[in-house]
């Protein structure tokens, strides 16, 4: 590869990094021709792109950018492929479900998620239950319409109650 064609993949690798809100460092080696094609149509279908990138130039990219990305430089070994998403846990629920039918392989090696680090395998399931901004916006819409919902219902029947008294009263 050409000098000027590295300059290209490291500008267009740290473009994409700039573009989405977080980004997964996975294993996807031992993976067959069909189960590759298979995997790349299940991002596709959740909004997650995957890019196969070199470790150095994916490692250059992270330099490149404003910020520490150096908690992730250790998990560059072997082939890298980044799973990039809008939506924090997007890809973990991908991984975790790829997994199933496939042993181990895509293997999470490292993620950047809401300006955070996770470091290895074993993150997984911590990833999983991240909840997406709209998720905890939706949390607490419900949290702030609870108690207005309980003085309205209050109200309501407290009227009813109310009536039922004054009526009871003009009868006798």
């Amino acid at each position: 590869m050409r000098k000027e064609d590295k300059v290209t993949t490291v500008e267009q690798i740290a473009g994409t990094i700039k573009e989405y809100g977080c980004f997964y460092l996975t294993n996807t080696a031992s993976l067959n021709a069909d189960k590759t094609s298979q995997l790349r149509r299940e991002c596709y279908r959740n909004d997650i792109k995957l890019l196969v990138v070199k470790n150095t130039l994916l490692k250059k990219a992270l330099e490149s950018l404003e910020g520490d990305y150096s908690p992730l430089f250790g998990s560059l070994k072997g082939s890298t492929a980044i799973m990039f998403s809008n939506v924090g846990n997007a890809p973990a629920k991908l991984i975790k479900d790829f997994k199933k039918g496939a042993n181990d392989i895509p293997e999470l090696k490292a993620a950047y998620v809401e300006e955070s680090f996770y470091v290895g395998a074993n993150q997984l399931d911590a990833l999983i239950n991240i909840k997406s901004k709209n998720e905890l916006i939706g949390d607490v819409i419900g949290l702030l319409q609870s108690p207005a919902k309980n003085v309205i219902s209050a109200l309501q029947s407290g009227g009813n109650t109310i009536h039922g008294v004054l009526k009871t009263l003009a009868e006798r």
